[in-house]
C-alpha cells in the first residue's frame, strides 16, 4: 500500500478553532494562583497622567514648600506693618495735636523751673523781697492818689486858674529835679562801691542804677554827675564813663528815696551786693536822713518836638 493512501497526520502545533479559544482563556483565568508568584494588587498601577495634571504639579509643589516653611514671629510681623509706613490723614492730624500738646507742656514747664529760682532763698531773704514789692505797689497808689487829689481840687476850687497855677508850679519844680535842672535833697541812702582790683565794669554799675530805681529812687548822683532818664554808661580806660564823662573809683551812689526800700533792694538774694562781691569789690551802703543831690544839668531844648497844646 503506497504512502499517498495514508491520511495526512494533523500538526502538533495546530491552532484550535476560534470558537474555542476564549473558553481556553477561561480556564486559564480560572486557575488559582501560584504560590510562588503573588498578584500584583490593582491599586498598584500606575495611573496615566494628563497633560493638566503636569502642568500644575510645580505650582502645587511650590505652595506645598511655602507651607511648609517656619510661621513669621512677631518681631517680624511687626516690622512689616511699620515699614514701609502706611500713615492716613487722620493719624497726621492726631500727630500734630500731640506735637503741639507735648510743645505747650514743655513751655508751662519751663516757666515754672524759671519761677522756682526763690525756693532755695532764705525766709527773712523771701520777707525781704515781698516788703520790697508791697513798697512799690504802696508808691504807686500814693502817686495814684495824689492825681486823683489834684483833679478834684481844680474842680472844686472857686478858683480854678489860681489852683491850676500852683499845681502847674509844683508839677514843675518834681519834673525839675527828675530832669536834674534843679538840686533836691532829702531821705536816702549813700552807696560805695571800692573796687582794688579794677574789676566792676559798667554795665554793673548800670544794674546797680536800675534796682535802685525799681526801688523807688526819685533823684540820683554818682561822683557828681547828676542821672537822669538819657543817662548812658560805657567802658572808659582806667574807669567808667557817664554820659562821656569820666568817673574813677571809688563809686559813690547818692540816693534819695524810701531807705526802707532802698537798702533791701540791694541785698536780696542775687542781687547787686552779691555781684560786686563776687567781682572782689567792698560795697558799703548807709542810710541818712538827709541826702543832697546837687549836680545839675543844663535843660535841653528839643529840636523837633513841640507841645500838642500850644
Amino acid at each position: 500500500m503506497s504512502t499517498n493512501d495514508n491520511p495526512p497526520e494533523e500538526p502538533m502545533g495546530s491552532e484550535l478553532p476560534p470558537q474555542e479559544q476564549p473558553e481556553q482563556g477561561a480556564q486559564r483565568e480560572a486557575q488559582p494562583a501560584r504560590p510562588d508568584r503573588p498578584a500584583r494588587p490593582a491599586e498598584a498601577a500606575e495611573p496615566v497622567e494628563s497633560a493638566e495634571s503636569a502642568e500644575t504639579a510645580p505650582a502645587e509643589a511650590a505652595a506645598a514648600g511655602q507651607a511648609a516653611e517656619p510661621a513669621q514671629n512677631g518681631r517680624q510681623r511687626l516690622a512689616e506693618g511699620l515699614w514701609p509706613p502706611r500713615v492716613s490723614r487722620a493719624q497726621l492730624i492726631v500727630a500734630l495735636l500731640l506735637f503741639v500738646l507735648g510743645l505747650g507742656l514743655a513751655i508751662q514747664v519751663r516757666s515754672n523751673s524759671d519761677s522756682s529760682a526763690l525756693r532755695g532763698a532764705r525766709q527773712e531773704d523771701l520777707v525781704r523781697i515781698l516788703d520790697e514789692l508791697d513798697g512799690r505797689t504802696k508808691r504807686l497808689e500814693d502817686e495814684k492818689q495824689q492825681l486823683e487829689d489834684q483833679r478834684k481840687e481844680l474842680e472844686s476850687s472857686s478858683n480854678q486858674a489860681e489852683e491850676a497855677r500852683r499845681q502847674t508850679i509844683e508839677k514843675e519844680r518834681q519834673l525839675g529835679i527828675l530832669a536834674g535842672t534843679v538840686a533836691a535833697q532829702g531821705p536816702g541812702i549813700t552807696l560805695k562801691i571800692t573796687d582794688p582790683k579794677g574789676q566792676v565794669q559798667s554795665d554793673q554799675l548800670l544794674d546797680t542804677l536800675q534796682e535802685l530805681r525799681a526801688a523807688g529812687a526819685e533823684a540820683i548822683q554818682i561822683n557828681g554827675v547828676r542821672i537822669v532818664a538819657g543817662s548812658f554808661f560805657s567802658d572808659e580806660g582806667g574807669g567808667i564813663g557817664i554820659d562821656g564823662k569820666k568817673i574813677t573809683q571809688p563809686y559813690e551812689f547818692k540816693v534819695i528815696g524810701k531807705a526802707q526800700d532802698l537798702e533791701p533792694a540791694l541785698n536780696i538774694p542775687g542781687g547787686v551786693v552779691q555781684t560786686l562781691e563776687k567781682e572782689q569789690a567792698n560795697v558799703a551802703v548807709t542810710r541818712s536822713a538827709k541826702i543832697v543831690v546837687d549836680a545839675l544839668r543844663a535843660a535841653k531844648q528839643p529840636d523837633y518836638a513841640r507841645s500838642s497844646t500850644s
